[in-house]
């Protein structure tokens, strides 16, 4: 007999995997990971589609909370008896130690993730259990990420619509701070500043390795290498406004720093694609 909820995740688990993450549904619109436990009975890996919260540095949030079940869901009482875990982003894969948060830093970061969305106090709410919040920390391996794509071009235009979609949703998070809502929420300033960190590194990493790569095998590519450069360094200005203004708590103050933001990230982007893109697939 066929489990009406393996059946409903292997759906979405399928749809993620085919669409680098993107899916319709319940999940449509949020931030959803895949994360791959091994059995605390049978040893055997078990993926479940789960949504998480960025925390900042290198370790995202998910709880356990089960719809409000009074039971545990499975994957959590796996990774207490495997801590060592799988996550796929829909752009990047990595292996990932599980920490159970105690304290009041559980009660913090749960209370980030109510401002944010009120569905986790519903799910408390239902329940008499304390729903956990666990960190994931990606274990560093040497060696260049793990993307999901099947050349170096797509590997570029996956990461940057990664980008295009976390930008869209802290977008749409501000917008939706209304109603007399009018300061900056702390899961919010997280998300922001997550995003800013990433931004940052994978342009360091593309002026360190791959713009020298390029330049080197295609001198032609010159002025448009130079280009992006400049705009890495505007970029940078823009994220720094950015995140002064976020050491406050005045949302209208953020709003058109995000707008220009997004303004100038998309254009840089999308020149990216179409001047470097067609060189590193031939490279």
């Amino acid at each position: 007999m066929t489990n009406p909820i393996q059946d409903f995740n292997q759906r979405i688990i399928d749809e993620f995997r085919a669409h680098h993450g993107r899916v319709g549904g319940p999940f449509e619109g949020g931030r959803l990971i895949l994360l791959t436990t091994t059995g605390a009975r049978t040893g055997t890996p078990h993926t479940t589609p789960v949504g998480y919260l960025p925390d900042g540095g290198d370790r995202i949030l998910v709880i356990a909370s089960a719809g409000g079940s009074s039971r545990h869901p499975d994957w959590y009482r796996n990774l207490v008896a495997h801590p060592q875990v799988t996550v796929e982003s829909g752009v990047f894969t990595y292996e990932a130690k599980a920490v159970v948060l105690a304290g009041e830093e559980r009660d913090r970061a749960f209370a980030r993730a109510v401002e944010s969305d009120r569905g986790w106090a519903a799910y408390q709410e239902k329940t008499d259990r304390v729903l956990p919040v666990v960190a994931l920390h990606e274990i560093a391996r040497p060696g260049p990420p793990n993307i999901n794509a099947s050349s170096p071009g797509e590997a570029i235009r996956l990461v940057h619509d990664a980008f295009r979609r976390e930008l869209a949703l802290i977008r749409e998070e501000l917008s939706s701070r209304s109603g007399g809502i009018g300061t900056l929420g702390a899961q919010l300033r997280v998300n922001c500043l997550t995003f800013c960190q990433g931004l940052h590194n994978h342009h360091t990493g593309e002026d360190m390795a791959m713009f020298p790569f390029l330049a080197d095998r295609h001198p032609e590519a010159a002025p448009a290498i130079d280009r992006l450069r400049t705009e890495h360094e505007r970029i940078a200005t823009l994220v720094a406004e950015l995140r002064q203004t976020l050491s406050g708590t005045d949302l209208d103050a953020v709003r058109p720093e995000v707008d220009r933001l997004t303004t100038e990230l998309e254009a840089h982007l999308t020149y990216e694609e179409e001047q470097l893109i067609p060189l590193i697939d031939r490279a």
